[in-house]
């Protein structure tokens, strides 16, 4: 599963649980915590859809990217 997420989408996940630790720790970080797992999120959604794209040979349609 890993190696179809991308290189963004293990990046996402890697925010996404940051995230959650954070917000687990203490609460008067919660809005970093909070944004962090926004941000895993949209990271981890890109790195999918952009690895489905590629399966249809249309990877070049997400724009940018680490790769």
């Amino acid at each position: 599963m890993l190696g179809k997420l991308g290189a963004k989408g293990i990046v996402g996940v890697l925010l996404l649980l940051a995230g959650i630790a954070v917000v687990a720790i203490q609460s008067p970080i919660i809005a970093a915590g909070i944004g962090l797992v926004v941000l895993g999120f949209v990271l981890t959604a890109w790195g999918l859809v952009s690895g489905l794209l590629s399966s249809f040979g249309m990877g070049g349609m997400m724009g940018g990217g680490f790769e």
